[in-house]
């Protein structure tokens, strides 16, 4: 419950959020006001979103496909594009489905999959980041989903191979040379490897595309989030590594995802 609902102190939240270059104060002042506890809380949250940390690190969750994903400081803030990735695997996703959430952080995506699909799936889900994975674990309690800690498929037990009928696989794809462009929020507070896809943005997703097919059950999807501007380059290395392979984008999300198929 809020700590406070009068008019003057969410005026004033928002117009130090405002000044401080939030671009949504009004909806991050009412999410704020929501999640303090305390007036001594509230303005320690204030104050932290005021100095550039992002507010699903200050409140510790997301919002995400209607789910309330926790996400501890340091760990990749699920973006709101990411929805048309779930909402992707999902339709792919038939009863009983061995589905892996690959480079899983926060677990929000095979989260979004279990609850969208709408009936159980054996999930597997691995990052990198003990992090990650600590809160992935958290968001992942109660659906039967087995996390792991390490580097792609090497974290996964080998009992997978060559039955994974959906392989989610959210790599990091922004070029090396870009993330000095990223927001500050990004840039400063989330680990770099969840970030990170090389000198073109695609290294970590030749690494996925190169050994999805022996994971893959026949006729299995691996898919994945890229730019509109890496679409073809992506396209090409799930080519590449012999899976047909298909674009779809979402304007309103601003979001492209490549869906490439074991033959």
């Amino acid at each position: 419950m809020p700590v406070f609902s009068s008019a003057a102190l969410r005026s004033s939240v928002v117009s130090r959020l405002r000044a401080a270059g939030c671009v949504f104060a009004e909806d991050e002042a009412r999410i704020l006001l929501t999640a303090a506890a305390t007036p001594a809380e509230l303005a320690a949250m204030v104050r932290a979103r005021a100095e550039g940390r992002p507010l699903e690190h200050v409140v510790g969750w997301a919002e995400f496909a209607g789910l309330r994903i926790a996400v501890d400081p340091g760990v990749f803030v699920p973006r709101r594009r990411s929805e048309f990735l779930a909402a992707a695997a999902a339709r792919l996703t038939g009863p009983g489905a061995l589905v892996v959430d690959l480079c899983c952080g926060s677990g929000a995506l095979g989260a979004a999959v279990t609850v969208t699909a709408g009936h159980p799936v054996e999930l597997y889900a691995a990052d990198l980041d003990p992090a990650a994975v600590r809160c992935a674990r958290r968001n992942l309690a109660g659906t039967g989903a087995r996390i792991f800690e390490g580097d792609l498929f090497a974290a996964l037990p080998d009992a997978v191979r060559g039955r994974v009928e959906v392989l989610i696989a959210n790599v990091p794809y922004v070029p090396t040379g870009d993330l000095e462009l990223l927001p500050p929020e990004a840039r400063l507070h989330e680990a770099r490897p969840a970030l990170d896809g090389g000198a073109d943005g695609l290294d970590v997703l030749r690494r996925v595309a190169a050994e999805a097919p022996g994971w893959l059950a026949a006729g299995g999807s691996l898919l994945f989030e890229t730019s509109e501007r890496q679409a073809a380059g992506a396209l090409a290395v799930a080519l590449a590594a012999g899976l047909t392979a298909v674009v779809s984008r979402d304007e309103e999300l601003d979001a492209t995802v490549v869906t490439a198929t074991r033959p």
